[in-house]
């Protein structure tokens, strides 16, 4: 199983983006999917979350600005980022929670795409 993200780029702040991490390989089901980030010198942090069933979680500190969605047919999760600050700079990366052929349940992540905000 492999998830490519992409999506990221360089932005002024108060500007948006749309990051987009597709996975591919034996799939059965994908259950929850999530984006991360880690700025310079920081700890990987949770942004949101979204169940199979769209249920969503989301940071304290993009609430209201981030929107995270997923498109189960597509193997897809996408996160649209809005009203950026300089703040939200940092690699993002999505991972996922993925049912192979045997039924197990396994955690994968992608490489992770660049966001950077400019003041």
């Amino acid at each position: 199983v492999q998830l490519q993200a992409s999506g990221g780029g360089l932005v002024q702040a108060g500007g948006s983006l749309r990051l987009s991490c597709a996975a591919s390989g034996s799939i059965i089901r994908m259950n929850a999917m999530g984006w991360y980030r880690q700025a310079p010198g920081k700890q990987r942090e949770l942004v949101a979350t979204i169940t199979y069933g769209g249920s969503t979680k989301y940071a304290d500190s993009v609430k209201g600005r981030f929107t995270i969605s997923r498109d189960n047919a597509k193997k897809t999760v996408y996160l649209q980022l809005n009203s950026l600050i300089p703040e939200d700079t940092g690699v993002y990366y999505c991972n996922a929670a993925v049912v192979g052929p045997y039924l197990k349940e396994y955690d994968y992540w992608g490489q992770g795409t660049q966001v950077t905000v400019s003041s």
